[in-house]
């Protein structure tokens, strides 16, 4: 099915005004033709590539990379579509893997960590298991695993596209705070100003391989060491799921997340950033 040409991303003088309080430094790498922005946050630690969900570029997990710096070295990516990357002509998991396979040789990353959350947790999956570039250790968060004979994913694509189009015409940490209303004001403020720098044909791929990829190719033969952490009120990993997932990859650690949603760090910060920097010291030490 053909859909209209979509509007085109773009960033508000506000919006690009956030990544002056940001402590990182950018950085770019290629895929082909796709310019793949990086947010640096530095250090002398293992590198820790991180990759964020369908509609979150990386300025919007700026707060839980400030907090990892004395563990490891953060780089989080603005995955193509989003923020301040290019776009790309497909949007399939293979697409995104070869993307952070990328920007790993791009700029000489050392077997770092992948940590990904949602869409970006079967990214990190897909990277570790196609074995392109060396990886240090995978952390996958909350993970999508609808796919075929699975259902489909909670939030539908609908859905997606009418927070894109309030932020197209404008939206504010107010209105944004109807659907997420457990998220800090300045997480709520960066999702008003950088959701429409999210491409509708990066959100439509992206949900459309939600339902037609299916995570569980790829999980049970992520190789070690592997953490999976989700939220406990996820509707995205159920307790279903995480059985699941803990007997095809029973090598891998499963933590739960109290008091938390799908979106486990905005939900409840202190304790999925404690329960993260948990893993990360159970990978780095």
């Amino acid at each position: 099915m053909s859909h209209p040409p979509a509007p085109a991303r773009f960033l508000t003088p506000e919006a690009a005004a956030d990544l002056a309080a940001v402590p990182a430094t950018s950085h770019c790498a290629y895929n082909g033709s796709v310019r793949l922005h990086v947010l640096d946050y530095g250090g002398s630690g293992v590198p820790l590539l991180m990759l964020p969900g369908i509609t979150s570029p990386a300025v919007t997990m700026d707060f839980v990379a400030r907090e990892l710096t004395d563990l490891v070295r953060p780089l989080v990516l603005d995955v193509r579509g989003r923020g301040l990357s290019g776009d790309g002509g497909s949007y399939s998991l293979e697409a995104y893997a070869e993307d952070t396979e990328a920007v790993v040789t791009g700029l000489g990353l050392e077997a770092p960590l992948l940590f990904g959350h949602s869409m970006g947790a079967r990214i990190a999956a897909a990277t570790a298991v196609r074995g392109k570039v060396a990886v240090g250790g995978t952390v996958a968060v909350d993970p999508p695993m609808s796919g075929p004979g699975r259902g489909t994913y909670p939030t539908s694509l609908d859905a997606f596209l009418g927070q894109l189009a309030q932020a197209r015409r404008g939206t504010d940490a107010q209105e944004v705070g109807r659907a997420w209303p457990r998220w800090p004001l300045r997480e709520r403020e960066l999702r008003a100003r950088w959701l429409a720098s999210c491409g509708e044909e990066a959100l439509r791929g992206t949900h459309h391989g939600f339902e037609t990829e299916d995570f569980f190719a790829w999980w049970p033969s992520v190789p070690g060491p592997a953490v999976m952490l989700y939220g406990a009120d996820s509707p995205v990993v159920t307790a279903e799921g995480a059985a699941e997932a803990a007997r095809a990859l029973p090598e891998a650690r499963l933590t739960e997340i109290p008091d938390a949603g799908h979106m486990v760090f905005w939900d409840n910060p202190d304790t999925a950033l404690a329960l993260l920097r948990e893993a990360l010291r159970g990978l780095t030490g």
